[in-house]
């Protein structure tokens, strides 16, 4: 098993290598900058099954670093929840195969709100009808899932995470974000107390 678990963890950390970077990320990070931060929109994310629960964690790991973001389940946004969306809003959208039902549907619902809305797309299949949408694609290399079978999403969602980690970390450059700041908004628990120190 030692070296099954080896192999496991070059396969993913050699499709992490493997992400196509390219002038996507500024540009994603330029919308987030701007509707967020100079339009005073927010950051919607929204994903179906695993990759949902990626989106998620990039809404809360954007809102702990100082952009206001939630996550979005496209199932309740067919249901009311839509109404969340307000002027200026910009979404993230996660979806592997990039003809995840439900993502789409969402699209074209939010659409029919604001014409004018501008899409991120994080996904495996740069040609599909959700990347043509959108206004930027980040791919993520459509690499092999280390499942045994082959389709229980591993390697997808831990690749899809580190593209939701840079564009976190690069936001945070660009609106210059403090410990001070991290500190107002994540002061209990251990990171808590960690930020406290270095202030």
């Amino acid at each position: 098993m030692i070296e099954s678990v080896k192999d496991i963890v070059s396969r993913e950390s050699q499709a992490i290598l493997n992400i196509p970077i390219g002038d996507e990320y500024e540009k994603a990070v330029n919308l987030i900058v701007h509707h967020v931060h100079e339009l005073n929109g927010k950051l919607i994310t929204s994903g179906m099954g695993k990759a949902g629960q990626i989106a998620m964690n990039m809404a809360t790991t954007f809102s702990s670093t100082g952009t206001p973001s939630i996550f979005l389940h496209p199932s309740e946004a067919q249901h009311g929840d839509l109404g969340i969306l307000q002027k200026n809003d910009l979404f993230l959208l996660v979806s592997n195969s990039g003809k995840t039902r439900e993502i789409l549907e969402l699209m074209e619902l939010s659409r029919t709100l604001d014409p004018t809305l501008k899409f991120i797309v994080v996904t495996g299949n740069a040609d599909s009808q959700l990347a043509r949408q959108a206004d930027v694609v980040l791919c993520t290399g459509h690499p092999d899932e280390v499942c045994a079978l082959g389709l229980a999403p591993t390697t997808s969602t831990t690749v899809m995470n580190v593209i939701g980690d840079a564009l976190v970390v690069e936001t945070m450059k660009r609106i210059g974000f403090t410990v001070e700041d991290y500190n107002k908004r994540h002061h209990g628990g251990y990171l808590g107390m960690r930020s406290k120190k270095l202030l």
